[in-house]
């Protein structure tokens, strides 16, 4: 069993005892002075198929199947079982524990606690139990792809101040480090970044080994990365046609399906813990777009995921669903001057009689009862409630100003 796969089942034996979020960090050294936790079954997770490599959940030659899960239940109740006689023995969660063959392992309700069981500065686990509705994200581990712009940002952002540690993946691997520093600067560590592109299965596959490397697990995915590229079904040549698809749909397919199950493997050792998938999928995913159809088919065919992972995925405590904004006029997907939509629109004739990109914002600003476009807190309150709903799966809600409404 790779230690990659292991750290999310020693987390999920954290959460167990501890009855909160922890984020939990990995030595490569088995620290002597550090509580043994015995475990007999990850050696023979792979039933003679050899060490797998790191985060490879799932490949074009093997697959995560019922067996491993099945072996990987047992693993989870033993962590659960050796985490919790160490606190009745001792009456407190250690900070840090070894387990022989793999390592040592840190915990604590933030990146700096653990951190700081890691340096040797603390013994004893301080553990911080939620405490109302304002701790709906507090210590959680959030990844958000395409998070270093757009909305991607504002929703990374926004749950960094909610008390979550939010894991910026994009594309753009600088700007994804820069807005980790940035959401860094000047106080604890709340966040960190990796390069992924999400229309490569190899590099998702990447992306969710080194989730549980920087953090120990993961509680929240937001798939928010996407892209458009608008155009009559008469003229749009194919090849946009298929890139647009493969992002803002396919990709969405290989996300979930390479990081769910490091939420399956935290909850083989903590039965009650519960975790959540949002797709940040769009209006145009609830009503057709004239002169937009790759955008919509695939917002369309992101809610037909959403729905069919809820089904699935609600065996192992893992809720689906979709948040979908309206227009974010103030983002680079409207109003990059070079590939925004509103130029897009305006070059295409989407809107009749517009002369200039002013033109296009005020036509599509008065189709929102509201007035005015989506922004970023209107999105994360919607992911909250999302997150905070006990009893919604499989749903898709509007952030649309009242542009769309649900019938």
């Amino acid at each position: 069993m790779d230690r990659l796969m292991l750290t999310p089942v020693i987390r999920g034996a954290y959460l167990e005892a501890a009855r909160a979020p922890v984020i939990l960090l990995f030595d490569k050294d088995e620290r002597s002075d550090l509580p043994e936790l015995t475990l007999s079954g990850p050696g023979a997770l792979w039933h003679g198929h050899g060490s797998a490599p790191a985060g490879a959940f799932d490949s074009d030659h093997r697959t995560y199947t019922a067996e491993e899960r099945a072996a990987e239940d047992v693993v989870g109740k033993q962590a659960r079982e050796a985490l919790q006689a160490l606190k009745d023995a001792d009456g407190a969660l250690p900070s840090g524990v070894r387990v022989p063959g793999y390592g040592s392992f840190f915990a604590g309700s933030t990146w700096d606690e653990a951190d700081a069981a890691r340096r040797g500065e603390t013994a004893k686990l301080d553990v911080r139990v939620p405490a109302g509705r304002e701790d709906t994200v507090r210590g959680r581990i959030a990844l958000v792809t395409g998070g270093a712009q757009g909305f991607g940002a504002e929703i990374a952002r926004g749950l960094a101040d909610e008390g979550a540690f939010v894991i910026v993946a994009d594309i753009n691997a600088d700007g994804a480090e820069a807005f980790a520093d940035e959401l860094n600067a000047g106080g604890p560590v709340r966040a960190a970044s990796l390069a992924v592109d999400v229309s490569n299965e190899d590099s998702v596959r990447k992306m969710a080994g080194s989730v549980a490397d920087i953090a120990g697990g993961l509680d929240l995915l937001v798939s928010n990365a996407g892209v458009l590229r608008a155009g009559s079904v008469l003229e749009l040549p194919y090849r946009d046609f298929e890139f647009v698809t493969k992002i803002n749909y396919s990709a969405f397919f290989l996300v979930v399906k390479h990081s769910s199950p490091t939420m399956i493997r935290q909850r083989t050792s903590c039965p009650s813990w519960t975790a959540d998938i949002i797709q940040i999928n769009s209006k145009s995913g609830l009503a057709g777009s004239n002169k937009n159809a790759a955008y919509a088919g695939g917002k369309f065919g992101g809610i037909g995921l959403v729905q069919s992972f809820a089904m699935e995925l609600v065996e192992y405590g893992i809720k689906v669903n979709a948040v979908c904004p309206g227009n974010f006029f103030d983002g680079p997907l409207w109003s990059d001057p070079k590939k925004g939509l509103f130029i897009q629109y305006l070059n295409t004739g989407k809107v009749p009689g517009a002369k200039s990109i002013a033109d296009v914002k005020a036509f599509y600003e008065a189709k929102v009862p509201m007035g005015r476009g989506c922004e970023g807190p209107d999105v994360l309150k919607a992911i909250l409630y999302c997150i905070e709903q006990d009893y919604e799966t499989g749903q898709a809600v509007p952030v649309t100003g009242g542009q769309i409404m649900l019938r």
